[in-house]
């Protein structure tokens, strides 16, 4: 993403998951896991939604990290219809968790990568560690079994999405009371559109007791 970007690799469930690392300027005040869109239809952790959920981020203070999903780059493994890929989300959580202790953790992810990190928080609430909140662009209802999540979720649609239609994501927020944001005029990889994405989430992006400057 930038030339301070840390490359490393994880021993996850498959064999070795290629990651990216990106490191706010000042001391973290957290920790964001971002997921990238399917790994069968060219989703990489380069993908320009991803990588812009990605410099929010960091933005916001965050220590930052991506990783290819299995088979994807230099990746090992193959595609796992979303089991594997939580599995070795979890795995990088739980070794986040150690490079920053006590730090809260935020989930964000993009199309397929909102499966796997909606995914990923029922197991965390499951263990009673949920994490501080998610970020969901271009939901995957529809297309997968998205599970409920958290009332705070922000939820970030294209208007002219035809590959998950804004009509499935209501369909799935609506019994939730879960509000959409919806981008007019964005299409599902949000062309010319990348910059609402990071400041609407800058903007939703406060703690209590913290205000707009």
């Amino acid at each position: 993403m930038n030339k301070q970007t840390k490359r490393f690799t994880l021993e996850g469930g498959a064999g070795k998951m290629e990651c990216q690392l990106d490191l706010p300027a000042e001391q973290p005040r957290g920790v964001a896991l971002v997921a990238h869109p399917h790994p069968l239809y060219g989703g990489t952790m380069e993908n320009k939604v991803a990588q812009t959920l990605a410099r929010t981020f960091v933005t916001l203070g965050y220590a930052t990290v991506r990783f290819n999903f299995r088979g994807v780059g230099a990746s090992e493994g193959t595609h796992d219809d979303g089991r594997g890929e939580t599995d070795d989300m979890y795995i990088m959580y739980r070794y986040m968790r150690e490079q920053y202790p006590g730090l809260p953790v935020a989930l964000s992810g993009f199309s397929f990568g909102t499966y796997v990190q909606s995914m990923l928080q029922q197991r965390l609430v499951a263990e009673g560690t949920p994490a501080e909140r998610l970020v969901l662009v271009g939901t995957a209802a529809g297309k997968w079994p998205m599970p409920e999540v958290p009332q705070d979720t922000i939820l970030i649609h294209g208007e002219v999405d035809d590959t998950i239609t804004l009509t499935q994501v209501l369909d799935w927020a609506r019994p939730q009371d879960i509000p959409v944001i919806v981008i007019p005029g964005a299409d599902h990889f949000f062309h010319r559109k990348l910059g609402h994405i990071k400041s609407l989430v800058i903007q939703l992006w406060r703690r209590p007791g913290e205000h707009a400057d």
